[in-house]
């Protein structure tokens, strides 16, 4: 893979000169790679599956008449179990990723859900269906924890942000299948109108049982575990066409190990306590968890999981209609969710943040006017805008809190916590969503459009939070972007390191005058 031109822009990576300047569906071995990538982000199609085919089933009389027409407390159960699993699995996932592997974290997670989905699919009470999305999501922990990981570990250079990114956007791939599969078997008057649709939910995990033999493990996770050699021949593998000498191959190689040291250096035991004992981790750790309370707390989850009782409470209760707006929805959100996740580097995460907020907040408050409309005249018109406004409200959401939640999480943290700050996102996520699907129900029918005040006061914090907390990652390494959080001496150190065994003293040079340029910004300085 020979280097292309020594440019460093303005916003370019230090080594954009040492890339392969083709791109990349010309070149073999990457479209190898993006295939083997594309089996992991799969895992969150499972996700987003099971949001959609819940929604779907509320509105099937076959499952409401199989479980005796649920409601509220119940009807939240239903929803929230999943997520009860996956919380009673957050405290063995990261020890699995970090201790036997990203690949053999995601078999062991989707052969788990693959039975579990076999006993949800022959459900014969309403107690069997519940267990059976318990096991589901207690599997989804141990495939979603790692998946993004080997994703953003393994992925090209300038590719890696777009990867990742897509990963969480995945989850309308999900809930597109599920959305359309109830829609299709709406018509079907036995219980496989819904039995049909939760066996199809294994088949991203079959895929991945049959796949997850070919796919590269993690070249960080190699070398964190002495596997040096392993991890460099699939880095000269994929990035380089073979070529162990290849210059982006020997610095990628060098900044891995450099950057694994640096953080066994400052944390020789990495524990939990690891993620609040240093200022850069706890600025991290606000990040996070913030990100994923507001990527369930933003109004979606009202939307998500409880759509036909948005429907009902502005007059469209028509089955066939609720289902076929589902499925619009869904594909909707996917293409927008793409687009961005794949502009991620162009545009820069934190320009997303905020113009996501902003959108939010405007059509948020649209969708409002018209529900209490519709609620005080009974207003055909404004219960129909509700809908118009339902869309434009998630085409703003999509464009950061679909595809960078996932993704601006990963690549902030260094690889010796990165697996467990990710469980930290997901068992935060976890608490928000079981919090939401208990609620949602309940408020609704309590407050009606009322409830939707809530919503815009908290959209309005979210924006406040992202301006002053969220700061620009585009266009770093994961060493580069890790290390902005511990100062300079973390970034010193790193690239110190990393240039000169590679032979790229001018590395350093490049770095010191990013630096002066700003072009890296500080936490220090931004908070």
């Amino acid at each position: 893979m020979g280097a292309g031109p020594a440019v460093v822009a303005n916003g370019a990576t230090a080594y954009s000169h040492l890339l392969d300047p083709r791109p990349w569906y010309k070149n073999t071995r990457l479209i190898v790679l993006n295939f083997w990538i594309a089996i992991m982000l799969i895992t969150s199609a499972t996700n987003g599956y099971d949001g959609s085919m819940m929604n779907g089933l509320q509105s099937l009389t076959q499952w409401n008449e199989a479980f005796d027409y649920p409601t509220q407390g119940k009807l939240g159960l239903l929803n929230a179990i999943q997520n009860i699993g996956s919380l009673c699995a957050y405290p063995f996932g990261s020890y699995m990723a970090d201790g036997m592997g990203r690949r053999f974290s995601i078999l062991f997670g989707a052969t788990l859900m693959i039975a579990a989905t076999a006993i949800q699919t022959a459900s014969q009470s309403v107690q069997m269906f519940i267990g059976a999305r318990f096991l589901i999501g207690f599997g989804l922990t141990f495939a979603a924890t790692a998946a993004p990981l080997l994703v953003t570990e393994v992925a090209y250079p300038s590719s890696r942000g777009q990867a990742t990114s897509l990963y969480n956007t995945l989850w309308y791939l999900g809930s597109i299948i599920a959305a359309w599969t109830t829609y299709g078997t709406f018509a079907i008057p036995t219980s496989w109108a819904w039995r049909i649709p939760s066996a199809l939910q294994a088949l991203p995990s079959v895929i991945q049982v049959l796949l997850i033999w070919f796919v590269p493990e993690s070249p960080r996770w190699l070398v964190s575990k002495g596997k040096e050699e392993r991890a460099l021949q699939i880095l000269a593998y994929y990035h380089a066409e073979g070529n162990a000498q290849d210059p982006l191959v020997v610095y990628e190689f060098e900044e891995i190990k450099a950057a694994i040291a640096f953080d066994r250096g400052i944390a020789s035991n990495v524990g939990w306590l690891s993620l609040i004992k240093n200022p850069g981790n706890r600025k991290r750790i606000r990040i996070i968890v913030a990100l994923a309370v507001f990527s369930q707390w933003s109004g979606n989850g009202l939307v998500s999981y409880y759509l036909n009782k948005v429907f009902i409470a502005i007059g469209i209760t028509d089955p066939t209609t609720q289902l076929l707006i589902n499925g619009c929805l869904s594909i909707f959100n996917f293409i927008v969710a793409i687009g961005a996740g794949l502009c991620c580097d162009r545009v820069g995460r934190r320009p997303l943040f905020l113009t996501s907020c902003v959108g939010m907040i405007v059509f948020w408050t649209a969708q409002t006017i018209c529900f209490s409309i519709h609620q005080e005249t009974g207003s055909i018109a404004a219960g129909h805008a509700v809908i118009v406004f339902i869309f434009l409200f998630y085409g703003f959401y999509d464009l950061a809190f679909t595809p960078l939640i996932v993704s601006y999480s990963v690549e902030i943290l260094p690889f010796a916590l990165r697996a467990k700050g990710f469980i930290v996102f997901n068992f935060v996520l976890s608490l928000s969503l079981i919090f939401n699907q208990y609620v949602n129900p309940i408020a609704l029918a309590a407050l009606q459009w009322k409830y939707y005040l809530v919503y815009l006061f908290w959209l309005c914090f979210e924006l406040v939070f992202c301006y002053f907390f969220i700061i620009e990652t585009k266009n770093l390494t994961l060493e580069e972007t890790a290390a902005i959080f511990d100062g300079s001496e973390g970034m010193a150190q790193i690239h110190g390191k990393a240039a000169a065994t590679a032979g790229l003293a001018h590395y350093a040079d490049e770095i010191e005058e990013k630096e002066t340029r700003s072009e890296i910004p500080s936490l220090e300085t931004t908070n």
